[in-house]
């Protein structure tokens, strides 16, 4: 590390964030805390034809909910702008013309049509993948191909072109990868390609190389389907002089669907019943894709889970806060493999972190249901049931379904549970059980439970017969805190209430 650690975020305005993103997101973030560096949020929003209204803003929430905000960039400020590639579209043209006056690129002129024919004619030739490479270049209409004098008289007349970086012949391009190790390629097999479209704006190959060349970026984070990439970046440093100053480079594993059969893809959201942004999302279509926030997710269990998608710590530990992540953070220890998406992992982890959050946080969820439902009641009385019922909460929402029984009677009766086992013992039990409940001076949980099994003895009936029943008359169904805890919570009236309906049912 012998110059300042600069790091960058770069991702493109078309569509939500995918989580793959936000884990690029935050090794880049990671990695800038742990070296006292910079983490940069840049937009690369060059192909205009796919920028979407409301992306950037998308980004730059999703950042900011998940706690890995930039320090620089859009949204930020900092002195290496302006951050949006759009805006600094009449920089890009200077460094193309250069690299075509010293012969590492050049003009083309060929029209859609005639490129369709090229590829048309190497299909035809047994080429199932044609490219415009160093092969044919040379039957095309470029100016490696046409009299200079017809160049400039193109150019002057400004005919239509790009400029296409001119690949050498049997060269052998190699790079240290800070995951993967020596990486090499064939330059034959890498196609010339575009670095300045038509309308004068960049291609992502010559606006990357050239933004983090003068934003000062030192590390270069990003997934493995930029690999394929690398060779032309590398030799646009080389020729454009900037060799010593290129940034190392870490291609991250992908993230895998959880059968591990593919990339993890945004068309994926909600079709395998899980989340695949941070946050909702509306594509163009009007189709809205869930979020894990609106999913009830927590932003540091999401976080948690996502940086051991492909990283190792070195030890046993899960649970990580995210100053403890900064603390272990090692680029070299993160894996060449892909990870496959374990949503089940993903709600463990959030459930871990839900009990760690105060009963306060989770009534300000709940306070939102209940008012949803037109349910009124205490603060104090939400956060105590929050804090009965916390332990079973797999989401921050999860309160109401493992609670909706303190604020309102159940509407239901899981009758078929008690059915095969009750008699007439019982019933006599529990009608004679509402006499005593009504007439016990104190209300607390040891009295409720010490008057049920005196009775239960007195009737000579296993309490954990009658528990089951009592359950199912104050919940509903089998589920929920200890049963007594729930007497005591919502009453003596209400229980006795509760008793009275359901032995109507039962």
């Amino acid at each position: 590390m012998s110059k300042r650690v600069r790091v960058r975020f770069a991702p493109s305005p078309t569509g939500g964030l995918h989580i793959g993103g936000v884990r690029t997101a935050l090794f880049n973030y990671l990695f800038a805390k742990k070296h006292g560096g910079d983490f940069l949020l840049r937009i690369e929003d060059t192909d205009q034809t796919r920028f979407v209204e409301g992306a950037e803003e998308y980004i730059i929430e999703t950042l900011k909910w998940c706690g890995i905000e930039p320090n620089e960039g859009v949204g930020y400020g900092g002195e290496y702008g302006p951050y949006r590639q759009s805006e600094r579209k009449p920089m890009y043209r200077q460094y193309a013309e250069r690299l075509v006056e010293a012969g590492h690129a050049y003009y083309a002129f060929d029209t859609p049509q005639e490129l369709e024919e090229m590829r048309e004619r190497m299909k035809a030739a047994g080429n199932p993948a044609p490219q415009y490479n160093w092969a044919t270049r040379e039957y095309m209409k470029n100016s490696l191909t046409l009299p200079s004098d017809v160049v400039k008289q193109k150019l002057e007349a400004g005919e239509p072109h790009v400029i296409r970086i001119k690949m050498p012949r049997n060269e052998e391009v190699k790079f240290e990868d800070l995951i993967r190790g020596w990486v090499s390629f064939q330059t034959n097999q890498v196609d010339d390609k575009v670095l300045l479209k038509a309308d004068g704006m960049p291609t992502y190959h010559l606006a990357v190389v050239v933004d983090d060349f003068t934003m000062k970026i030192s590390h270069a984070f990003r997934g493995e389907e930029w690999l394929p990439s690398a060779p032309v970046h590398i030799l646009l440093y080389k020729y454009l002089g900037w060799e010593a100053e290129m940034p190392l480079w870490a291609h991250l594993p992908l993230i895998l669907k959880p059968d591990g059969n593919g990339k993890l893809s945004k068309r994926d959201g909600d079709r395998l019943g899980f989340p695949v942004f941070s946050l909702d999302w509306t594509t163009k279509d009007g189709e809205r894709q869930s979020g894990f926030r609106e999913r009830g997710f927590l932003p540091e269990a999401l976080i948690n889970f996502l940086v051991l998608l492909g990283w190792n710590p070195g030890i046993a530990q899960e649970i990580f806060t995210l100053d403890e992540m900064v603390e272990r953070f090692d680029i070299a220890r993160v894996h060449q493999a892909g990870a496959k998406f374990d949503f089940e992992k993903c709600k463990w982890f959030n459930h871990q972190y839900v009990q760690k959050i105060s009963n306060s946080q989770l009534a300000d969820v709940t306070e939102k249901i209940l008012a949803e439902k037109n349910i009124k009641a205490e603060r104090a009385f939400v956060e105590h049931i929050c804090g009965l019922v916390k332990e079973r909460c797999t989401f921050m929402n999860d309160v109401w379904d493992n609670a909706f029984f303190f604020f309102q009677r159940p509407e239901k009766y899981d009758v078929e549970a008690v059915k095969p086992k009750w008699t007439e013992e019982k019933n006599t039990f529990f009608n004679v059980l509402i006499s005593q409940f009504e007439n016990l001076p104190n209300w607390e949980n040891a009295d409720i439970e010490k008057c049920f099994k005196d009775l239960a003895t007195e009737k000579n009936i296993k309490v954990g017969e009658l528990q089951m029943p009592f359950r199912i008359m104050l919940c509903g169904g089998k589920f929920g805190p200890p049963v007594f805890e729930i007497a005591h919570t919502i009453g003596k009236n209400e229980t006795v209430e509760r008793i009275k309906l359901a032995l109507k049912q039962f």
